[in-house]
């Protein structure tokens, strides 16, 4: 008989991930999004694979459905 492997609930503390292609190297980057910070958030970000600075923009909705994240070269 197969025991059946009980899963662990997701923490829901705000914390989730996204990710954006960067506008100047065309790379999908993951990033940690937070909720805490509002619902609508701006802020700059270095991608990590090219260097060149972007501003990413990021959209929450309701409970349980994704963010909307997306960057513009800065």
């Amino acid at each position: 008989m197969k025991r059946r492997k009980h899963k662990r609930p997701r923490s829901h503390k705000g914390h989730d991930e996204g990710s954006y292609v960067c506008p100047t190297c065309g790379e999908s980057i993951v990033i940690p999004l937070d909720r805490s910070g509002g619902d609508e958030q701006r802020y700059v970000e270095d991608c990590p694979v090219c260097c060149n600075p972007n501003l990413i923009h990021v959209e929450f909705f309701a409970p349980g459905e994704p963010a909307r994240v997306w960057a513009e070269a800065e």
